[in-house]
């Protein structure tokens, strides 16, 4: 296997739906304690991006294997990228396996050094990664999976940088964690919103392949109002967060993203064609993350 494929495979482009929470997480408990944790830190980001890669891996797995009936067998030869570049489905089970078994040990190694929360928030996470594609009924194949996908990337990634920096420090108990939810909030909305608008742009493919996403049940109207909702929402947690006082003022100048994200949105909601507007959608995860991250270190820096 190719670098190159090997990226695809692992989706390696949409790792900035988890990285970024972990520089906002960062950011916080450096905002608000004034203490890192440098060695659990590179360990925990390292740990979680092998269970990223391991996710969206099983993701491909799963669908491939899935694809047996007449019309899906389209889709695993022509879509899906372990039919398209002909690998051994085999090796790529073996490849999932040993990116868990890293990330888990790695894991447990930090859980031993700062106590049970992690260990249960890790849990979660582990889940939710093994049923999002996984399992029976898998997640990505339900209604529930834009919740799933931005509580988990958008929320316990950033819940878990705080932690790791500030267990020493803290209580574990909503005074600390509603803070921290909030502040995740447009994190959380736009990883939500990257699902949500590739099951609007799948919807016919879906339907094919049995999967009864929320855009089954809503249709795909209500689903569109959906995904503008969900950045209004999370735009106004940003605005919450800072009166509250849990991000730095500076933090509103994310605000300026907001022309390019709804230029990008109206021309999602114009038409929905998987290879040429759902990429928009990336796009805005990216631009609104990023700036958020940029925005917010230079407030940790100059302390505003």
């Amino acid at each position: 296997m190719s670098l190159s494929v090997f990226l695809e495979l692992v989706e390696i482009k949409a790792k900035t739906a988890s990285v970024f929470p972990f520089l906002l997480g960062t950011f916080f408990a450096w905002y608000h304690y004034h203490q890192l944790h440098p060695v659990y830190l590179v360990l925990f980001f390292v740990a979680m991006l092998m269970f990223n890669m391991a996710v969206d891996a099983n993701d491909n797995y799963q669908d491939y294997h899935r694809a047996t009936h007449n019309q899906a067998l389209a889709f695993r030869e022509q879509t899906n990228i372990i039919g398209v570049h002909h690998l051994n489905p085999a090796h790529i089970g073996w490849l999932i396996f040993w990116l868990i078994a890293g990330s888990g040990a790695l894991g447990l190694f930090i859980v031993a050094r700062t106590g049970w929360p992690l260990l249960w928030l890790g849990l979660f996470s582990y889940a939710v990664g093994f049923f999002y594609a996984g399992g029976p009924r898998p997640i990505s194949t339900t209604p529930f999976g834009e919740f799933f996908s931005g509580i988990t990337m958008g929320f316990v990634i950033f819940l878990i940088s705080v932690y790791i920096n500030t267990y020493d420090v803290i209580t574990f108990n909503w005074a600390f964690v509603w803070p921290v939810l909030l502040s995740s909030g447009l994190a959380v909305c736009s990883i939500a919103n990257l699902m949500l608008a590739n099951n609007i742009a799948d919807e016919q493919e879906d339907r094919e392949l049995g999967r009864t996403t929320i855009v089954y049940y809503l249709g795909k109207a209500a689903a569109l109002k959906l995904f503008v909702t969900l950045y209004v929402v999370g735009f106004i947690c940003l605005l919450a967060a800072v009166w509250l006082g849990y991000l730095p003022k500076l933090t509103l100048l994310t605000f300026l993203t907001v022309p390019i994200v709804w230029r990008n949105t109206r021309d999602f909601l114009a038409k929905q064609i998987k290879k040429v507007t759902f990429p928009l959608a990336i796009k805005n995860l990216f631009l609104i993350t990023l700036a958020q991250v940029v925005f917010f270190g230079l407030g940790v820096l100059i302390n505003w």
